[in-house]
């Protein structure tokens, strides 16, 4: 998307413990806790301690990313606001994974609906997209399935995970005024993620995202009608399918027991995408970078059972 968000979090429906089984009730959490398919390693927690049920702080962050795929405008935006993180054993925020609504959890995969955002983007003058409208801020909604392919242990209390994600998600744009259909897109993940591994409280995440979209969505970006047509900006007519990859990496550190800080930046590879040809395809391969920060203030007393 031209500003990708943190996928936004989610309903889950689990395994019921039997009445007789009230004295390993313990363990059974600690158990679910540890093979949740969709467990945060980069968060305050290492990978085999229990999370707080909610929690509340502040965040801030700054990043630089293209305007949108392909572009070779770019946007730099910096914001600061509260968080809250809530992991209910049906409905999720935060923590990563944006908004969800979990429908089945098992130990190796789960099935939920997810939630996500872009920013909107502003067009300066004397760029491709002068004198067309700019593009608005993007919502994104649909089923994903989570797949854990394998937990890894080391020899020095460090854990990892590698882990798959199919998301299919309908898109919509809105000015906050109105909202358009934008078609879906479809975006198959792998992901690499420790905790300890490299050094005792450090956090890694490496992605590889591959992206397919409708043609409303291609049309969004990369559709020329006739009435936008300038001596620098010939017709075109976009079409659906192969819209980019995506290499990515964070790092994600303590800077004191309650502040984490995080670093991050992306590779975007949109050679061999279906609207190459386009006047508003800019550039095959684009970058983005961020960091941020994040004060969590205050935890509840009572534990998450995933």
């Amino acid at each position: 998307m031209h500003v990708a968000a943190k996928s936004l979090s989610l309903i889950f429906l689990y395994l019921l413990i039997n009445r007789n089984a009230q004295a390993q009730e313990t363990s059974f959490k600690a158990e679910q806790t540890n093979n949740s398919p969709d467990r945060n390693f980069s968060g305050f927690e290492a990978s085999n301690e229990t999370q707080p049920l909610w929690e509340v702080g502040l965040a801030g962050a700054t990043f630089e990313v293209p305007n949108y795929p392909a572009s070779s405008e770019r946007n730099f935006i910096a914001i600061a606001l509260p968080y809250f993180v809530y992991r209910g054993d049906f409905f999720r925020i935060g923590d990563g994974g944006g908004i969800r609504a979990v429908f089945i959890e098992k130990s190796d995969f789960e099935i939920d609906l997810s939630f996500a955002g872009a920013f909107s983007a502003d067009t300066e003058d004397n760029t491709a997209r002068t004198g067309m409208p700019e593009l608005d801020f993007l919502f994104e909604i649909g089923p994903q399935l989570i797949y854990k392919i394998k937990d890894f242990s080391y020899d020095n209390g460090g854990q990892s995970r590698i882990k798959a994600r199919f998301q299919a998600r309908a898109v919509f744009s809105t000015d906050f005024d109105r909202i358009d259909n934008r078609g879906y897109v479809f975006e198959p993940t792998i992901t690499y993620q420790q905790r300890g591994v490299l050094f005792k409280e450090t956090g890694l995440n490496l992605s590889l995202a591959f992206t397919y979209a409708s043609e409303e969505l291609q049309d969004y970006f990369y559709q020329v009608d006739n009435k936008f047509v300038s001596p620098s900006r010939q017709h075109y007519d976009a079409q659906g399918g192969y819209l980019g990859a995506k290499v990515a990496v964070s790092f994600s550190f303590p800077l004191s027991n309650n502040i984490r800080g995080f670093l991050g930046g992306s590779i975007n590879i949109h050679k061999g995408a279906v609207n190459q040809e386009s006047p508003l395809f800019e550039k095959d391969i684009t970058y983005s970078i961020g960091a941020g920060i994040v004060w969590r203030m205050y935890e509840s007393e009572n534990k998450a059972n995933w």
